[in-house]
């Protein structure tokens, strides 16, 4: 039987696994991507798209067609039995955090096929219909037996990455263990015309005793999206039409129902694997971790992961960099997705109990401390940080180093946006590179040129000093945009031993530019 050969043979073509297959793809590595559904799904739970995940949609080029298929949710409303308890402005309370400040809202099948059609532009076709059989690692590649109406294939890859969901076939080959549990209540989901008093492009949440409701706008449609727990009474059944729940629906969310264009129930689960990589088979997305719906963070944690482990891949496979980078990948997720089933988990409880104590709680005291807490700046900026995932850090990775500022190695390399400069616009090249905030050093630069990584130097500002970074300061920034090594001076030899110590080359090997105040300049 003849083998085909692959780089990176990515199952699962969700979210997740359509984002490494676009990240690996804009990084010059050749991957195939297949799902056993024969065709995208036309339906969603996932709603948020967070400030982060738009970050990396712009670093490869396609954050303007997401935005431009979804909502920006420009309000927050609190609703209770007895009015409005709270009005939260969401356009732009992340200002000075991200180039994307506001809560935005596309369904997850409208995401995937944004992420399609940038694949197939690239060239590459998701094959549908396809199921993994087996696979085994040899210890130079992974030999995946796939299955497509009745035909066996068997594909020889470098790497195998398991984006194949909760009851992923890569997780279960590998007999990896996915510990957690199920919530006891039933959710629902429906897409609705109707009528009712929904704030336009906002997002209408109502809190009562029982529990809570949540109203979406959708924005091709012009349709509702409505969200809640199926009353006690019906979340026993077997099967639970809209007809049956509708009463409660309406009465839950303030929506008269027209028409119902979808409509499904769902129990929520939580866990996390026991891994997320063996030998040359990692897990992403569902496959690796799945979490309660609270702070829309579930599809965003997965497209992470994808980001995360894509630019790795890349550069272990185009041998720039040793092969111990690919260690990094599972400390650094399975610490996040950890920490955030945790902080789901509380937020979940809360949210969902029965309990009359808590739904006590949630109809008089949650609209108030939600309104006192987020109606300053520093709340607002704080309660955008806790959701956006611009928080996330990787300090206790072992490829993480130093302090310059406020800012370690680890940290997400802090916005900073002027009149000229926009220290983001260097990350599209998904490349390293070296910031420095200030005065460029000579010698520095001179002594780094060998290593062929660029050096991008920003003038000094308030922006920059607000956000915690070190003036004169130097910072080796990861392709994700997360500082490698901060550093408080521009000292050539901390930098020429962290690129040694992980053999790192640049993806372009010439003479790197450097900048200072929006123009390049030639090292020569």
């Amino acid at each position: 039987m003849s083998m085909s050969k692959t780089k990176v043979l990515i199952a699962g073509a969700g979210p997740t696994g359509l984002t490494l297959a676009l990240w690996l793809t804009r990084l010059g590595v050749p991957v195939r991507i297949f799902d056993k559904a024969s065709a995208p799904g036309e339906t969603s739970r996932a709603l948020a798209v967070q400030a982060r995940t738009l970050e990396f949609h712009r670093q490869i080029g396609i954050v303007e067609d997401v935005l431009a298929a979804g909502v920006r949710i420009e309000q927050l409303t609190v609703h209770t039995p007895a009015g409005i308890a709270a009005t939260l402005p969401l356009a732009d309370f992340g200002r000075g955090i991200s180039p994307y400040p506001f809560a935005f809202a596309l369904p997850q099948d409208i995401h995937e096929r944004v992420l399609i059609t940038h694949l197939e532009r690239a060239g590459i076709e998701v094959e549908r219909d396809t199921e993994l059989v087996a696979f085994e690692d040899k210890g130079d590649a992974v030999v995946a037996t796939l299955n497509r109406d009745g035909r066996t294939e068997t594909v020889s890859a470098a790497y195998l990455a398991g984006c194949d969901g909760a009851r992923s076939a890569v997780r279960h080959g590998l007999n990896i263990g996915f510990p957690g549990g199920t919530y006891e209540q039933s959710f629902y989901v429906a897409d609705v015309d109707g009528r009712g008093d929904v704030t336009r492009n906002g997002m209408d949440t109502v809190i009562s005793a029982y529990g809570f409701a949540i109203v979406m706008p959708v924005r091709q449609s012009g349709s509702l999206r409505l969200i809640g727990i199926v009353p006690k009474a019906h979340e026993a059944d077997e099967s639970i039409t809209f007809e049956t729940i509708r009463a409660d629906v309406e009465r839950d969310t303030g929506v008269a129902v027209d028409k119902v264009n979808w409509f499904s129930t769902y129990r929520v689960h939580h866990r996390v694997a026991e891994r997320f990589r063996v030998g040359r088979v990692f897990l992403t997305g569902d496959a690796g971790h799945i979490h309660s719906p609270a702070g829309g963070q579930g599809m965003n944690t997965g497209m992470g992961d994808a980001v995360n482990l894509a630019w790795k891949l890349a550069a272990v496979v185009q041998g720039r960099a040793d092969a111990r980078l690919l260690d990094s990948y599972e400390p650094e997720r399975i610490a996040f997705a950890r920490k955030l089933i945790d902080s789901t988990d509380q937020a979940f409880r809360v949210a969902t109990s029965r309990s009359r104590l808590v739904g006590l709680f949630r109809r008089y005291l949650m609209p108030r401390i939600l309104r006192i807490a987020l109606g300053t700046t520093t709340g607002s900026r704080a309660f955008f940080g806790l959701i956006s995932q611009t928080r996330i850090q990787y300090r206790e990775s072992a490829i993480s180093s130093g302090k310059a500022g406020r800012i370690e190695g680890g940290d997400r390399l802090p916005y900073v946006a002027g009149a000229k400069d926009d220290n983001f616009e260097p990350l599209r090249s998904l490349d390293w590179q070296v910031h420095v905030y200030g005065e460029l050093n000579a010698e520095f630069r001179a002594m780094l040129a060998p290593a062929g990584i660029p050096i991008h130097a920003f003038a000094w500002s308030d922006m920059a000093k607000a956000a915690g970074l070190q003036r004169d300061g130097a910072y080796l920034v990861r392709p994700d945009g997360h500082v490698a090594l901060a550093s408080p001076v521009q000292e050539a030899a901390a930098f020429q031993r962290y690129i040694a110590s992980l053999a790192i080359r640049p993806r372009i090997a010439e003479r790197a530019p450097y900048r200072i105040s929006g123009t390049m300049h030639s090292l020569a």
